[in-house]
């Protein structure tokens, strides 16, 4: 029972990474690709650990995941955050609706 609520996790997981790579692709300028990327690979490689964790059951190696999982959940976000400031400082417009996309 507890490999497959591990199996669920991992492919919700999975269908959060695919998500955020066709956001990748299809929205049309930086900030929201940069939003597609942080919020659904965040998530995706969360919910992934997650069900690493419990497939392993309680050994290290499980603990070990969990201080990935807790170094991906506070990282990821940062690390988008300081991308779009970047951007914005360096004056990158937002797209919107008029505009053609590039």
């Amino acid at each position: 029972m507890l490999n497959t609520v591990a199996l669920i996790f991992i492919f919700i997981g999975l269908f959060f990474m695919v998500v955020g790579a066709v956001g990748l692709i299809r929205l049309p300028d930086f900030y929201t690709r940069a939003h597609a990327s942080g919020k659904c690979d965040t998530l995706g490689e969360g919910m992934m650990l997650i069900g690493f964790i419990l497939y392993e059951g309680m050994t290290l190696i499980a603990v070990k995941l969990l201080l990935l999982a807790i170094f991906i959940f506070i990282s990821s976000p940062t690390a988008v955050h300081a991308l779009v400031n970047a951007a914005h400082a360096r004056g990158i417009r937002p797209w919107t609706k008029g505009e053609e996309r590039r």
